[in-house]
């Protein structure tokens, strides 16, 4: 017994020497990028009007321009009832458009009592407005989707890619053979895998909204081969709390460089925080260029590849809830950009943006519409039974 236990107290001693000797300090110091952060649910971005009605709203968009495309803007109800899953619409086409009057008017056609739908003057008129701001906002449009090109590996996107992301990005229904701007430098090329993609041929230097913002107070200097300590700005949600290591974990993350996504970085380590900070940035900037700064989390698993993220990028926003949060709502998860919705965000809003503000204020006067017609249907429901009470009072009456 004796033996046994010398022999094991020089087992344990032997293994207490070497968990000292390991390398492990800088690991603890800086790379805890396997963080856990509890999600806490934030009132203000979860009733965010132009989010919120954003998966609604792409579909009344699409049928605006199918329907503006007919002489006379209207259509029976036949044309397009075929055409839901194409037009993301989530219930059958027909009682869709009867959920917003204040955009869709449904009238009686001319032949066989068919029901047809047309568009409202105010529809009419916002739908004039977002042509006129394709066409005069054109080039910055335009550049948006240069700048994710940009980002992306090699500078070539497939157009796949590109279809799934065109609402985000604001851009136009029309063909990408003949809807860009061709001096931005966008060319069509054929790529490995025999798929198509848009590509863009161009040697200028482009900034971050981060690198821009920290040039503009001065925190940064735009000189090559600067170290760029650019830190992130935080703005906590209320009543969320992080324990004291995550705070240090996050402060000793601000400090680590800042890798541009427009810029190489084939030669960072996938393990630091520099890598880590790579990620955040390119999800950063990509929100930034969207229409709502803001995108269903699932729908952004196709750039993986082509910017050239980690397997579970997407891991990136729970890990950073004081940069972006996410939205339950709508049966789904909505990465937001929280520095977008806040005062001096220093963030360029959409040439889109005011103008899809005015459809969601029009979606709202729908569900006022469709109230005030249920609030008359049960007056005239209690008024008929109301009367027909009466008319029995009174038979019962006269028999007697």
């Amino acid at each position: 017994m004796a033996l046994f236990r010398n022999t094991l107290k020089k087992l344990l001693s032997s293994s207490e020497a070497i968990i000292v000797n390991l390398p492990c300090h800088h690991s603890c110091k800086c790379n805890y990028v396997n963080v856990y952060m509890k999600w806490k649910k934030d009132s203000y971005y979860d009733s965010i009007p132009d989010i919120l009605y954003s998966p609604f709203l792409k579909p009344i968009t699409s049928l605006i321009n199918i329907i503006s495309q007919h002489p006379n803007a209207c259509i029976p109800v036949s044309a397009v009832s075929k055409r839901g899953l194409e037009l993301d619409v989530p219930v059958k086409v027909a009682r869709f458009l009867r959920l917003y009057p204040s955009i869709f008017e449904e009238f009686v056609g001319p032949q066989y009592n068919h029901p047809w739908f047309r568009l409202t003057p105010q529809a009419l008129e916002l739908h004039e407005e977002e042509r006129a701001v394709y066409c005069d906002r054109q080039k910055d449009i335009w550049m948006r989707l240069k700048k994710l090109i940009l980002m992306s590996r090699g500078r070539v996107l497939p157009l796949r890619v590109i279809q799934g992301l065109r609402w985000y990005l604001g851009l136009p229904q029309s063909s990408f053979d003949e809807g860009f701007d061709s001096d931005l430098g966008f060319e069509l090329v054929e790529m490995e895998d025999g798929e198509k993609g848009l590509g863009v041929v161009s040697d200028e230097r482009v900034l971050s909204v981060m690198e821009m913002n920290a040039m503009e107070k001065g925190t940064w200097d735009d000189e090559e081969g600067s170290i760029k300590a650019i830190e992130f700005p935080l703005y906590p949600s209320k009543g969320l709390r992080l324990k004291r290591k995550i705070e240090n974990w996050i402060d000793e993350y601000q400090k680590a460089p800042y890798v541009s996504p427009y810029e190489d970085s084939s030669n960072l380590d996938p393990t630091s925080d520099a890598s880590e900070k790579r990620v955040v940035g390119v999800l950063h900037e990509l929100l930034s260029l969207f229409v709502e700064h803001s995108a269903e989390r699932k729908k952004l698993l196709c750039l993986r590849k082509c910017l050239g993220l980690p397997q579970k990028f997407y891991k990136a926003f729970e890990r950073h809830p004081h940069i972006f949060y996410l939205s339950l709502r709508n049966k789904t998860c909505t990465a937001i950009l929280k520095q977008a919705y806040n005062q001096d965000s220093g963030i360029e809003a959409h040439p889109l943006l005011r103008v899809r503000k005015k459809y969601v204020k029009l979606m709202k006067e729908s569900e006022v519409i469709l109230k005030n017609r249920r609030m008359k249907t049960r007056r005239v429901h209690h008024e008929h039974v109301g009367l027909d009470l009466d008319l029995d009072s009174v038979e019962r009456e006269t028999q007697n």
